[in-house]
């Protein structure tokens, strides 16, 4: 074997947002890839592996997208500070610098600022397909030669689409690099920015034909998608019929996933003898985390259509629209991107915000991301709405449950919003959002492999976060549960001796005047560490035997048990309530202080105290008791 295909290479990934840099990642690396933080920071980095066609090992490092190297906001700094070299990181062999080919221009002046650091570079004109189906000639020598490094292509959605990269990757030669010189970089004011822009204008209208008759489809959607009423209108639309669709398509499935832990728990009833091993294995275990994980198909609907909307790109055009009403409520446009992924959970939706340039934007943006209605409430939602809502049709078409999530969805943007609004005036009466700028990509038919990979990850971390922290949960409320024992002759359900009842009712005179029993207090203290436990801890200290029928039990018992006006009470508690250390914890590493995280979980019980209170007594007054 050549020498020099068994010196591994250290790559890492630089491009603007939008470029494909991610889809590129995910084609050389596939599932061969694992997320973690930078060193230091709560940054997310992904990094993978790949080995050439011709045997060559290779590392790579997605960095976070940039406009340039100035670092204006924490993803930025990171790339910044790894492509300097001035981060615990290895340094990379070579920088890849991924650009949209169908739009060079941002991503022709990131290539001459990269090359002024003077690391060996390698440009990749990604969605090279897209450009020629459009008449777009791009002369790839001609830029070669401009630029002085070298210039390859590649369609990452494609299969073979990487093949080019690839060949070009087995000849590079970290002891010959082409187009290295010194380290001369320095950050730039805007007037040499515009410069170096001035100069990229120069080195594409050289190297790049446009097509005699542009292609307008983009412009066509647009014009209708971004219309300030027709618009917000389409936007409502796909975000209701998401919701309906979380709700209905995921039954089945659902079902089928019950069935399965149901005859996993008849199994174990079978198998172990009477006592406290069967009681652990069946009610703690097998019915404790599959009550959980029988929510899967809900949240996987939920991602698959978040995937979709980012693959397509609406996402871009989604913010854009918000901005108007968002920035009334003291929030910047580019906060919708971070409060949209906080759908799925809040954890990933705060550290998006880092995209965010002004740092009282991305405060606010962190603070009120907890109350977007995350995956993790999904369930909660599920069982009290099936217990209390009856499954039927109304005008016809919409489904009665599917609506009432989507009420619950709205009013947790509602009160994001208004809490934003508040904090607008108590950071500063005078204070306005910068300008917001986004470049809008071109749309593009979403690919079922890069879908498939993103809901595969979002369902591993799910079902790891199911199998460690829900699985402790479980095991916790069972011991709580099923000590000490009754004593002998005692009468009425064993729980009702148990350790979890003493805390219960302990609890219970201050959460009376909600309308919450100690059993729902009981459930609530699981649920600060993950907020889905609050299923399983009411089947357990309901008593409910992990059986063919326990999913359907707690459901029924609820009904029997609770007022309408309880049920009530507790969605709005899950509205704002701050149950989730997980976020908690991110909030404090991303704001550098305990302060913000406090505030943050002070004001949530507060709201969540007052506004469950306020349901409760407006519920009973209308006779819903």
């Amino acid at each position: 074997m050549d020498a020099q295909l068994t010196t591994p290479l250290n790559l890492s990934l630089v491009g603007t947002p939008n470029s494909g840099k991610t889809a590129l990642f995910n084609a050389l690396t596939g599932s061969r890839q694992r997320s973690a933080n930078y060193p230091g920071v709560t940054v997310e980095r992904k990094s993978g592996a790949f080995v050439t066609p011709a045997g060559r090992s290779v590392a790579i490092v997605d960095l976070p997208g940039t406009y340039s190297l100035r670092g204006r906001s924490p993803d930025e700094e990171i790339t910044r500070d790894v492509v300097l070299g001035v981060r615990e990181e290895a340094t990379p062999d070579c920088i890849v610098c991924v650009a949209d080919s169908t739009n060079l221009r941002l991503s022709i002046r990131l290539v001459l600022e990269l090359k002024r650091v003077g690391r060996p570079m390698l440009l990749v004109l990604n969605m090279f397909d897209l450009a020629r189906h459009r008449g777009i000639a791009i002369d790839t020598d001609r830029l070669a030669s401009e630029l002085g490094i070298p210039v390859t292509t590649a369609v990452s959605v494609r299969k073979g689409g990487t093949a080019e990269l690839l060949q070009r990757l087995d000849t590079f030669s970290p002891a010959a690099p082409v187009g290295v010189t010194s380290n001369t970089w320095r950050p730039l004011s805007t007037s040499e920015l515009r410069a170096m822009q001035r100069d990229a204008d120069r080195i594409i209208a050289g190297s790049v034909t446009a097509p005699a008759k542009p292609d307008n489809l983009t412009n066509r959607i647009d014009s209708v998608v971004l219309q300030p009423v027709a618009g917000l209108v389409i936007l409502l639309a796909i975000l209701f019929v998401m919701f309906q669709a979380v709700f209905s398509w995921a039954q089945p499935l659902m079902e089928l996933l019950s069935d399965g832990f149901a005859t996993l728990g008849q199994m174990a009833h079978s198998i172990l003898p009477d006592g406290l091993l069967q009681s652990f294995v069946q009610n703690g275990v097998i019915s404790g985390v599959g009550s959980v994980i029988v929510f899967l198909p809900q949240i996987v609907i939920l991602f698959f259509f978040i995937l979709m909307l980012e693959d397509f790109g609406y996402m871009a055009r989604a913010a854009f629209l918000m901005d108007r009403i968002m920035g009334g409520a003291g929030l910047h446009g580019r906060a919708f991107i971070p409060l949209l992924s906080s759908f799925a959970c809040a954890i990933p939706g705060i550290m998006a915000a880092r995209v965010i340039d002004n740092r009282r934007d991305r405060l606010t943006t962190i603070l009120i991301a907890p109350l977007m209605t995350c995956s993790a409430r999904i369930p909660v939602y599920t069982l009290i709405i099936s217990a209390f809502v009856p499954q039927r049709e109304v005008w016809g078409w919409i489904n009665l449950q599917g609506l009432v999530m989507f009420g619950l969805y709205a009013a947790g943007i509602a009160s994001a919003l208004s809490v934003s609004f508040i904090a607008k005036f108590v950071m500063g009466r005078d204070y306005e959002p910068s300008p917001f700028m986004m470049e809008l990509p071109d749309y593009k038919l979403p690919r079922a492999k890069s879908i498939a990979l993103g809901i595969y990850m979002r369902a591993k971390a799910f079902l790891y976060r199911a199998g460690t922290t829900i699985f402790s949960m479980m095991v916790l409320i069972w011991f709580l549960a099923s000590f000490p024992q009754p004593p002998a002759g005692a009468e009425g359900p064993a729980i009702n001796y148990s350790l979890a009842a003493i805390i219960g009712h302990a609890l219970e005179p201050a959460l009376a005047p909600l309308g919450f029993n100690w059993q729902i207090a009981v459930a609530l203290i699981p649920g600060m560490a993950a907020r889905e436990v609050a299923v399983a801890a009411l089947g357990t200290v309901y008593a409910i035997e992990g059986g063919k029928e326990a999913a359907d039990k707690i459901g029924e018992v609820l009904a029997a048990n609770w007022t309408l006006a309880t049920a009530i009470s507790l969605l709005v508690w899950y509205i704002f309530a701050p149950q989730c250390a997980s976020t908690l914890a991110v909030i404090r590493r991303e704001t550098g202080s305990w302060k913000w995280m406090a505030v943050t979980f002070g004001y949530m019980l507060a709201l969540a105290y007052a506004g469950s209170f306020l349901a409760y007594h407006v519920a009973l007054a209308l006779g819903a008791g």
